[in-house]
């Protein structure tokens, strides 16, 4: 299935998928000499949970800082951004941006890729800093694990080859972490402090892996370029995330708590979602319209341990509802198992409207008729709907225990 039927055909491919941690790290580049360079990787990430700081005090935090005012006009919004970015990033540094293909990472991705390269460019025209192009200097990491839908991990390989910018993709370990699978509400936080960790560490092993091929030719190169080599291998790590000024409004976001212990940055921390929205359509990103695509473990609720089996079984009931209903990517979905192992299928309202609109007049109802009566019977003709193209029966087959209901989608509404 093509998921970005935008994707412009000139656009060269950039994007490297490099799996980590695994028996070897490997890397390539299509532009030198394929030199094959292994090294042995055990346990790379080490996360120590110290959960210290609230969820309040993060977002208190992030509010105490003076963020610019934000026109609606798009192109202003995208200076400012762009503008914004240019102060955060450090061509002398690593910069990684925490990657998804969502539209908040996505954009965060562009803007720091135009901000690099246009400050690449200042400075070497001005003769200030030699220009670097070496891997390591700007990099979108996506990781992946059990929790990441097959879909929107072709999808972010498609907006990062969209972008331009290089992707490489890290198995992380939060899959296998008792308090991440027990799911009894720090899983979040878990889950970005194994991100984090396992960006950091792969852009050093990076760094020390570039230092070591330049160190086995030095007698081919000058001292210069030996130079080049060992700072590179010091190199620092700047992360960047997709936080909007909307996420630090959310209380269930502690994966916030982990985003400030690693001080990762954000380009898009003083604008809302619609203000992301707007931005990424400027910038013509083509899934500046898709619904947001967080992990399964985020339609298990609390208590419902996130084993490879449940984020398996959510995902594939979500692809059995989306092929069932016709539902493209702009329309919002989940399938969430709850307490029992219940599946609740949750469906964008426009999709109601929609397709359901003319319903109370079919019924003859009138202007006084009860709205959640109406509610309540457009429900259950999609649940019928649902149970004659087999969709229990087959959640069952996938260890559901408990039936099927449907309502309305909210974001964040697993825990009831």
């Amino acid at each position: 299935m093509k998921y970005l039927s935008t994707i412009n055909s000139n656009v060269s491919s950039r994007s490297k998928r490099l799996f980590l941690p695994s028996q070897f790290f490997r890397s390539s580049s299509s532009s030198s000499s394929n030199v094959g360079l292994q090294r042995q990787q055990e346990d790379i990430v080490t996360v120590t949970h110290t959960a210290n700081s609230s969820i309040g005090s993060t977002i208190g935090h992030i509010k105490q800082q003076n963020f610019p005012s934000i026109q609606s006009d798009a192109t202003a919004l995208v200076e400012s951004l762009l503008h914004r970015t240019s102060a955060l990033i450090d061509t002398s540094q690593s910069n990684i941006i925490a990657f998804s293909g969502g539209v908040d990472s996505s954009l965060a991705a562009a803007l720091v890729y135009r901000s690099f390269h246009s400050s690449s460019s200042s400075q070497g025209q001005q003769g200030k800093h030699q220009r670097n192009d070496s891997p390591g200097n700007l990099k979108a990491i996506l990781g992946t694990s059990n929790s990441l839908p097959q879909r929107q991990l072709l999808l972010a390989r498609e907006v990062a080859d969209f972008i331009g910018i290089e992707l490489m993709e890290v198995p992380t370990k939060e899959g296998t972490d008792e308090e991440y699978i027990a799911n009894k509400g720090q899983a979040c936080f878990v889950c970005k402090s194994h991100l984090y960790s396992a960006l950091e560490a792969v852009t050093q092993t990076a760094h020390e892996m570039n230092h070591q091929h330049q160190h086995m030719h030095q007698d081919d190169v000058s001292n210069a370029s030996i130079d080049t080599a060992t700072n590179s291998s010091n190199r620092g790590v700047i992360l960047y995330n997709g936080t909007n000024k909307d996420d630090t409004h959310d209380p269930t976001r502690l994966g916030l708590i982990a985003a400030k212990n690693f001080s990762v940055q954000s380009p898009l921390l003083h604008i809302t979602k619609d203000q992301v929205r707007i931005a990424a359509k400027h910038l013509n990103l083509p899934n500046h319209n898709y619904a947001a695509s967080p992990c399964l473990r985020s339609r298990l609720a609390l208590g419902v341990e996130a084993t490879q089996d449940h984020l398996d079984a959510v995902q594939k009931a979500e692809e059995r509802v989306r092929s069932l209903l016709g539902l493209d990517e702009t329309m919002d979905m989940r399938v969430r198992m709850l307490a029992g192992k219940r599946a609740m299928v949750e469906l964008d309202r426009r999709w109601f409207v929609n397709n359901y609109e003319k319903e109370s007049t079919d019924h003859g109802d009138d202007a006084d008729a009860n709205a959640e009566d109406i509610h309540m019977r457009v429900t259950k003709i999609v649940e019928d709907r649902l149970r004659r193209e087999g969709f229990e029966h087959y959640c069952k087959e996938l260890g559901f225990d408990g039936g099927i209901s449907l309502r309305h989608f909210k974001s964040g509404s697993v825990s009831t």
